[in-house]
């Protein structure tokens, strides 16, 4: 009996001890569950901030406006401009003040297009251009992803040039149209910049204005080849000549760049009725001390007409903010440089793709390329009269001086006269 009561209380303790061990167990899992949901709300609170983060990341501001203008001889206007926001789906400007745009995961658009080719032919193809551009540009998803935006931008500028050309075989209004395309697009902090012809992108960052495009013409070949000086192109003789355009041959060479931006820096792009005119000291005087950019789209074009408005002026000034974009540093202003935008040859597809998208992938050449009937070697003596008529396929703008002005105005003044003198 003894040792069964001796077993009873031992069984007693061991059950006592099985309870508190149970229930230390239970202590020790709540513990944990405690701290798996501490750790639980911690990793979304973590994941919270990391998204929060990554849309800090891609938030940019544009505070952009663009206006076309005829000039002071032009009878009318062949220039055109486009401003979309991808995102949103809208396209141009409402009232005469400048908006303000969100950078979206569609990416933004900007482009200035120099028509020419005559009669309403200049207009027809600089319309063309952008309105082609841009409905390209739109029907094709990216999700805010570079590289595609780069391959877009360059098939939308090709796609425009083969309609136009078409347009322009087809209707014989149209024969000879063409038109210059510079377009900006932007998804990230890094401006995208496809050229065709001899409109214009500058950037001024801080107070250095660099142009981030390079003409297409035959006056900025030769001074990249040593045969002219800065000071001898303003007065040289064929000015207007462009070695690319778009609609004028079954290809084209889109030279394709990029800035990546800073906060404050200001975008502006221009046609040759506005760069023409005015000296980059000039535009960069005027964007520096006009941070509005309704306001500097007005002054550049009132100073461009003051200075002669010989052609159609047209001008986007866009400055971009936001914390998606990197602080201004002291290395940033000196860096800022025209820089060629190279796609992953893995995005281009097989060899023979790669080999004929050559516009997409430029390597560092000073030298602009152009086809083969449009680039030439001036070594020695030029002869003009050879690169004149190789120049078949690119219409040159007339070369407008006001001389036509001076003529009527002579000729209404000796009408006068005549009038006068029998009056008397």
């Amino acid at each position: 009996a003894g040792d069964s009561e001796s077993e009873s209380e031992s069984a007693g303790d061991s059950e006592s001890a099985g309870d508190s061990e149970s229930a230390s167990d239970a202590d020790s899992d709540s513990d944990a569950d405690r701290e798996s949901a501490s750790a639980r709300d911690s990793d979304r609170d973590s994941d919270s901030a990391s998204d929060r983060d990554r849309e800090n990341a891609t938030q940019i501001v544009a505070h952009l406006y663009g206006r076309t203008d005829v000039g002071q001889i032009r009878e009318h206007n062949e220039d055109n401009f486009l401003m979309a926001d991808l995102t949103a789906r809208s396209r141009g400007l409402e009232g005469d003040a400048a908006q303000t745009w969100s950078v979206g995961r569609g990416g933004l658009l900007l482009a200035v297009c120099d028509g020419m080719g005559g009669a309403a032919a200049g207009e027809v193809a600089s319309q063309m251009a952008g309105d082609i551009i841009h409905d390209d540009m739109l029907a094709t998803p990216r999700q805010g992803e570079r590289n595609h935006l780069a391959l877009d931008l360059v098939r939308a500028i090709e796609t425009a040039g083969s309609r136009i050309l078409a347009e322009a075989t087809s209707n014989r209004a149209c024969r000879g149209m063409g038109t210059t395309a510079t377009v900006a697009a932007l998804v990230d902090d890094h401006l995208l910049l496809g050229q065709v012809g001899d409109s214009r992108a500058y950037i001024l960052r801080g107070e250095r204005l660099v142009q981030v495009t390079r003409d297409q013409s035959l006056v900025n070949q030769l001074i990249e080849a040593g045969q002219l000086t800065e000071e001898e192109a303003e007065n040289f003789e064929h000015s207007n000549i462009i070695l690319q355009a778009l609609g004028t041959a079954e290809t084209v060479q889109v030279d394709l760049t990029h800035v990546r931006l800073r906060r404050g820096d200001v975008l502006m792009l221009c046609s040759d009725g506005l760069s023409g005119m005015l000296r980059d000291a000039e535009i960069r005087e005027i964007l520096t001390q006009t941070p509005d950019p309704a306001e500097a789209c007005n002054v550049l074009i009132e100073e461009a007409n003051l200075a002669g408005g010989h052609d159609n002026i047209s001008v986007i000034v866009a400055r971009f903010d936001g914390p998606g974009l990197p602080e201004l540093d002291d290395e940033a202003i000196p860096s800022l440089k025209y820089t060629k935008y190279h796609v992953p040859s893995s995005m281009l597809g097989d060899p023979a793709s790669i080999e004929s998208r050559r516009s997409i992938a430029y390597d560092d050449t000073p030298s602009i390329e152009v086809h083969g009937e449009l680039e030439y070697d001036f070594e020695g003596d030029i002869d003009w009269e050879k690169v004149l008529q190789d120049k078949r396929l690119i219409p040159a703008e007339p070369r407008d001086d006001g001389s036509r002005v001076w003529f009527w105005a002579v000729l209404v003044g000796a009408l006068l006269l005549t009038y006068l003198y029998f009056l008397r």
